[in-house]
């Protein structure tokens, strides 16, 4: 670290000595060299939005696709995440709780993630949840898919860049606002989404002042429906060979050496009718059936409040001073009834063994089976989730001469995070289960001998008790000063430098206790009051819609701690309630980058260039302290160094007609969370013989990518273009989870039934390297010859189209590295298409959207069953209708819908060729549909 205050003096003499300075990050990307935007014509409402996004791609250096004014918030669109969903080349998924929380730039999960052009992430994260952003305080969002050398470097998705209101972008005063209702169908809660902009602007003796407070408040109560087919797991046929052992359809366990068979193969066991395991030296031939079948019927909370307040004074034509807040919070609370019931025993077999199971045509997989005397829990999990953010920034511009311009931006964050967890686990008796694992559509149909038991509390046991929690702190100061000198003629046409300096800390800290039962029943127990819900699933499915568990919600948490400390002192301890403090970071980044443009003639027509460098230099030093150790401190410091070229072609064919090619390398820093090496471990619960668990490693080093784009646009119309960009991304040092078999004595766990001492433990490594490409398609049309009220229809959309491979490495349950395979990247649909039919026409305006992505590998499960480890997620769709009645300019009403189709979201087992949705299916969730009603003001 001692290297870069020198490194620090002599990059701010290089940018000083430029004597001029540009744009910097707090704005989009820079533009060669100003064009001709007279053949654009003025429009407003939906129109304006969407011509607005296309001007800016028309007119950036880099390709760019943005969100523009209205587009945010006049869509049905809660948040930053949802408005991006029709942006091309973005993938979003993840839609539980009545909104889109996950999203992919051209298959990739690691958007760099901006705030007026300053980096913000969440708390000990290196990343910041865009959903945080409620979209009634952005003014507009840009999606950079190129990067030059004057962007941050990270991000090897690109750069999503949200930028919020200014005071001086105002004629004068300024108050707009919005209240809405929306209702969510599954929880059949309705929920306000209110907002409230104020601005004024002051001529005064000193110059122009501007001040600038937009507020957001959104509550939104859900609920989230889960029915999942267990994982698959042997078992003997109704006949098993003499000297296997086994008695007709008992389950085959892996055995402590996996002497049976091993968990977790990447295609799973054999499904051909026949196929055997050596059990005992026997060729024994077995069926797969799965394991469990399990209901959640999660009930949401979240709030979230955000504000962003603005001081801008410009004394003069050629500065402008900027200070300003930025505030987002977000309140969640989530209560799980959770039911779980094993499908592992066969019990009592009847006379006609044969008949007590039906199997998939040609496979060996069981599709449906009575099983006898079944064991099955409930359990009551109660979560909380805190988070408050802070941005603190100050911003000067100041032009220097005619064609020199320095931008100076000083910038403070503080992110705080807290989480809690309290759940209890209730057990009933052994029942008889009849169950269908796929009676359609990808969902089980099951119920038991004696439905009663499921609701009467008098029959469940009070069990296990899991308490625990997070908290998690992270702060950032950040320097920026950038340069930029301009020529009106000759070859070279601009130079522009500029240095980053960040100082980022960050401290993570855990709680976990535990305990076993405490022998009495649900009914006798005498804290809180037993939940029973009703209606899951409403019917869509033959399942059992109520079950009863207990509450955490309603229950004085102190009193049955203490209750549990009583039965097991040894494993409910009053100081595990305290925090330990198990992970620390202090990072250091210093960049520096010098860029030129150029331009020259080619027949006739101008050839725009573009080239640079950025220079980065990252050191970090962290503390990690053994959970299992007595919180036994480990120090680590690692550092790094790298230059990263980037280059820019744009040339116009014709006045309408060009093309752009880039070439850019832009890195991917590990997430603090994947450094962090303590053990997170989960006990035997479905008794394969060992327990599984994650860790962090900390020798990860930053995964760089060298990227290439070519694109040719059309603006056939003055509002209207048609364009296509190839692309390509060889990444080097992907990470990916290597499983390892590990001896851990002495754990934590609590000592019960799932406790053991050998893990699955997963860590992350630099063992993997990749390519993806694809190809754009991108298309907005306002045709200007409709007749009468068809005048003001139009269209845009844009289809994706992927394709990638990445070497996976196969490993040994000693951790060795024996061999490759090849996968796809987690969360790639090879194709996604949005569609958007808009229309504006005097005072209404309505858009009516439809999102589709083709389905993709999610993940990987944990290596410990016999089904394929690939799990995939089936196609999504949604079919969204936003519309708006203008009653005069001021004031207008508006009208959303989401999700109109009732979409679901559902997963199942596949790896190569084996797998598919209705043999492997798992798990299907329902998607809320969301309807809102409410009111726009603005008044100037």
């Amino acid at each position: 670290m001692a290297r870069l205050p020198i490194a620090l003096c002599s990059v701010s003499m290089f940018a000083l000595m430029l004597g001029a300075s540009a744009h910097a990050q707090t704005s989009p990307a820079p533009q060669m060299a100003a064009e001709d935007d007279t053949a654009d014509i003025v429009v407003t409402g939906v129109r304006a939005s969407i011509v607005g996004a296309l001007n800016v791609r028309k007119n950036s250096t880099q390709i760019v696709d943005s969100i523009v004014s209205e587009d945010v918030g006049k869509l049905p669109d809660n948040n930053v995440v949802e408005a991006l969903q029709r942006v091309t080349g973005i993938q979003v998924t993840d839609r539980a709780g009545g909104e889109t929380a996950g999203i992919t730039i051209r298959g990739l999960t690691d958007p760099l993630t901006t705030l007026n052009g300053r980096n913000i992430f969440t708390a000990a994260g290196t990343s910041f949840a865009l959903q945080d952003i409620s979209a009634n305080l952005v003014s507009r969002i840009d999606v950079y898919k190129t990067r030059s050398a004057d962007q941050l470097e990270t991000g090897l998705a690109g750069q999503i860049d949200v930028q919020t209101r200014r005071p001086l972008d105002f004629d004068g005063f300024t108050i707009s606002g919005l209240a809405r209702g929306v209702y969510s169908e599954l929880a059949d809660k309705y929920n306000p989404n209110v907002a409230l902009l104020v601005s004024d602007r002051w001529e005064t003796g000193i110059g122009d002042i501007g001040l600038l407070v937009n507020a957001s408040y959104t509550r939104a109560q859900y609920r989230n429906q889960n029915l999942q087919a267990g994982a698959m797991v042997p078992f003997a046929t109704e006949t098993p060979p003499a000297g296997s052992g086994l008695t007709p359809l008992q389950r085959i366990f892996p055995g402590g050496s996996n002497e049976n068979w091993t968990p977790g193969l990447d295609a799973g066991l054999p499904t051909a009718p026949g196929s055997t395991l050596n059990i005992n030296g026997v060729a024994t031939p077995y069926y797969l059936s799965r394991d469990a079948v399990i209901a959640s019927d999660l009930y949401g909370k979240r709030e979230r409040p955000s504000i962003n307040a603005a001081l801008q004074w410009a004394p003069n034509d050629s500065s402008v001073y900027t200070a300003e807040v930025f505030y987002t919070g977000f309140r969640g609370e989530t209560f799980n009834s959770l039911h779980f019931s094993f499908a592992d025993w066969w019990g009592n077999l009847p006379a006609d063994v044969a008949d007590s199971f039906e199997l998939y045509e040609g496979t060996n997989i069981i599709k449906s089976r009575r099983v006898g005397a079944v064991a099955g829990f409930n359990s009551g999990d109660m979560a909380t989730n805190r988070t408050d953010s802070y941005v603190y920034a100050l911003n000067a511009k100041w032009d220097v001469g005619a064609n020199g311009k320095i931008v100076a931006d000083l910038a403070y964050q503080d992110s705080k995070n807290e989480t809690s967890f309290f759940a209890i686990r209730t057990d009933r008796g052994p029942l008889d289960l009849d169950i269908d694992f796929n009676a359609g559509g990808g969902l089980p149909a099951y119920s038991f001998g004696n439905q009663d038991v499921l609701t009467d509390a008098s029959k469940w046991t009070v069990g296990n008790l899991f308490d625990s929690g997070t908290k998690n702190t992270g702060s950032a100061l950040t320097m920026m000063l950038d340069g930029e000198y301009k020529w009106d003629d000759g070859f070279l046409r601009r130079i522009k430098a500029g240095w980053r300096y960040d100082s980022r800390k960050a401290d993570s800290y855990v709680r976990d206790q535990g305990a076993g039962g405490l022998g009495v029943t649900l009914d006798a127990f005498g804290e809180g009051s037993p939940f029973t819900n009703s209606g899951f699933f409403d019917g869509r499915a033959d399942i059992p819609t109520s079950w009863v568990l207990a509450d955490p919600r309603s229950m004085n948490k102190d009193a049955v701690r203490q209750l549990y400390r009583a039965v097991a002192p040894g494993l409910l301890l009053s100081d595990q309630m305290t925090f330990g403090h198990v992970f620390g970071i202090n990072e250091t980044n210093l960049a520096a980058y010098i860029l030129a443009d150029g331009e020259i003639e080619i027949f006739g027509r101008p050839l725009q260039l573009q080239g640079g460098v950025r220079f980065v230099a990252i050191d970090t030093e962290y503390d990690y302290f053994d959970r299992g150790n007595g919180f036994a401190r480990t120090t680590v410091s690692t550092g790094s160094e790298k230059f990263l070229p980037s280059f820019t072609a744009r040339y116009n064919i014709t006045d309408n007609l060009r093309i752009r090619f880039n070439y850019g390398e832009t890195l991917r820093r590990p997430a603090f969370g994947d450094l962090n090496p303590n053990l997170a471990l989960t006990g035997d619960l479905s008794r394969v013989g060992f327990g599984t668990g994650s860790s962090g490693n900390p020798n990860l080093r930053a995964t760089q990518s060298k990227n290439m784009d070519l694109a040719i646009e059309w603006y056939f119309g003055r509002n209207s273009a048609i364009y296509a960009t190839a692309f390509q991304r060889k990444i080097d040092g992907l990470v990916v989870p290597l499983t390892v078999r590990e001896f851990i004595p002495n754990n934590y766990l609590p000592r019960n039934e799932t406790y053991t001492e050998f893990f699955n433990i997963t860590r992350p490594a630099n063992a993997s390297n990749g390519t993806l490409k694809g190809l754009e398609l991108g298309l907005t049309y306002f045709p200007s010859y409709l007749p009468s009220v068809l005048d003001g229809l139009g269209f845009t959309g844009s289809a994706t189209i992927l394709d990638s491979e990445q070497t996976i490495p196969v490993v040994d349950n000693a951790g060795q590295i024996t061999g490759t395979a090849k996968s796809a990247f987690f969360g790639v649909s090879k194709l996604s298409y949005n569609a958007t039919l808009a229309y504006d026409k005097g005072p209404v305006g309505a858009r009516l959207s439809y999102i589709w992505r083709k389905g993709f590998l999610n993940n990987n499960e944990a290596r410990a069953f016999a089904n394929p480890i690939g799990m995939w997620r089936a196609p999504e769709k949604s079919l969204d209708f936003q519309l708006t009645l203008n009653l005069n300019e001021d004031i207008g009403i508006t009208f959303d819908a989401v999700n109109i189709t009732k979409a679901k979201q559902q997963n199942y087992y596949k790896f190569g060729d084996v797998g598919n949705p209705t043999e492997f299916n798992s798990s299907t969730l329902l998607i809320d549909r969301t309807f809102a009603l409410g009111v726009r003001f603005k008044f100037d």
